[in-house]
């Protein structure tokens, strides 16, 4: 099932599969979201719940317990149902199954809400712990923008645009942050797209660098710019030697260091939600 949202402005698609965001179309019918091409990466803007990231040999620890449990989770593979929807908004959810818990022992109610607002759509994670039990998860977004917008452009003809001039740079270690950190120094605060420029893999920024960045071309006047204010980490990522998509994905966790005691309680970013507590974060997107 795909589910659609409508503005004056953009024409919205939501799979029920991962509740992932499939396309955005303005009304001159301009695609922004990577289509999924299966030969290069089959995904366009999958949820990362309950681990962004890597694991460590994809196992964690909890409770005596070894689960394993493979990169970003197992809710972008999981179909949600639709439980409340109008024509610019709707909320999907997903609740714990006996397959889920085979990977992530816990109850959970996980909401994911839509909001569709002129040029702006919204999205908002609720993950509520239904419990008497805490329990530990991450949640992270994924959303990869198709680059060139425009058919007669290059991938080369797009940039980055940050809100300051420095940031530090988080480096991985096969999938695994590691203790190597880089200075990366933005001339007037942008940083040009080249197919090169995910040799060494993401680009991961830690302790809330990022409240805002835009992605647009030097060659038509479109642009996107996603606002995530006080998201701990953030990542900046496409496949290897690819020219056709980008992800900008804020992120509430982060993968496993390297030295990591595999631990889930103690993790690196993981978060800890009470009894009978719920955990809300959002983001927005705005296409122009």
């Amino acid at each position: 099932m795909v589910h659609q949202l409508h503005s004056e402005h953009l024409s919205i698609r939501i799979k029920a599969l991962g509740a992932e965001l499939c396309s955005v179309k303005n009304k001159a019918g301009i695609e922004f979201i990577w289509q999924a091409n299966p030969s290069i990466w089959a995904r366009h803007a999958p949820v990362l719940f309950p681990v962004v990231g890597k694991l460590k040999n994809d196992a964690y620890f909890l409770n005596e317990n070894t689960y394993q449990l493979s990169q970003h989770g197992f809710a972008r593979d999981m179909l949600f149902d639709l439980v409340e929807t109008d024509h610019k908004s709707c909320t999907f959810r997903l609740l714990q199954s006996t397959e889920s818990k085979t990977k992530y022992p816990y109850d959970f109610i996980l909401d994911i809400i839509y909001t569709l607002e002129d040029e702006t759509l919204n999205i908002a994670y609720r993950i509520k712990n239904p419990a008497k039990q805490k329990i530990y998860f991450s949640i992270g977004a994924h959303p990869a923008f198709k680059v060139p917008f425009l058919p007669e452009e290059k991938f080369e003809d797009y940039v980055l645009s940050f809100e300051q001039k420095d940031y530090r740079k988080t480096k991985l270690q096969n999938g695994l942050i590691s203790r190597t950190y880089e200075n990366l120094h933005l001339k007037h605060n942008q940083l040009s797209i080249n197919n090169r420029l995910f040799d060494e893999d993401a680009l991961v920024f830690e302790n809330a660098q990022i409240d805002e960045i835009c992605l647009f071309s030097t060659k038509n006047p479109h642009k996107i710019t996603l606002n995530c204010k006080n998201w701990p980490f953030f990542g900046i990522w496409s496949k290897k030697g690819c020219s056709e998509f980008i992800c900008l994905e804020p992120w509430f966790g982060i993968a496993d260091e390297i030295d990591t005691n595999q631990v889930f309680e103690h993790k690196k970013g993981i978060i800890a939600l009470d009894a009978e507590q719920t955990f809300n974060c959002a983001f927005s997107i705005c296409f122009t």
